[in-house]
């Protein structure tokens, strides 16, 4: 069985700077990064004390298209950190659990893949590799 640890969270902002200067200045937490998401928005990365927090702005959806979680504001989705995400994933469809996106490589020492969660939240589960 794969073993599970929480990651982060993503939150959607009509001013993400603004959302983790809150953390900054009400916690103590420090930004650790600001840039573009692979959305096109803005994003500030927030280290919360080990724990990562994502910021970053809504994305605008054609009129008439479904509409995609990033083009509300406030939660995205969140991370779950396993270990080894073949067998993970393996686990989860066979209980049932619906997938909204296979394993991705994100990017070099990171894959991905979402499910869907109750009430429709999205949750990502990933798992880190040293490169």
């Amino acid at each position: 069985m794969a073993n599970y640890t929480y990651d982060h969270i993503h939150i959607i902002s009509p001013d993400p700077k603004a959302a983790a200067k809150f953390f900054v200045d009400k916690f103590g937490a420090t930004i650790k990064s600001e840039g573009t998401a692979s959305n096109g928005t803005a994003m500030v990365s927030v280290d919360f004390f080990g724990s990562n927090i994502f910021l970053m702005g809504k994305v605008e959806e054609p009129a008439g298209e479904a509409p995609d979680p990033r083009s509300v504001y406030g939660l995205e989705h969140f991370g779950i950190h396993t270990d080894d995400l073949d067998a993970a994933v393996a686990e989860l469809k066979a209980k049932g659990v619906e997938f909204v996106q296979d394993i991705t490589n994100f990017r070099p020492g990171i894959r991905i893949s979402f499910l869907k969660g109750p009430d429709n939240t999205v949750i990502e589960l990933l798992e880190r590799k040293p490169v």
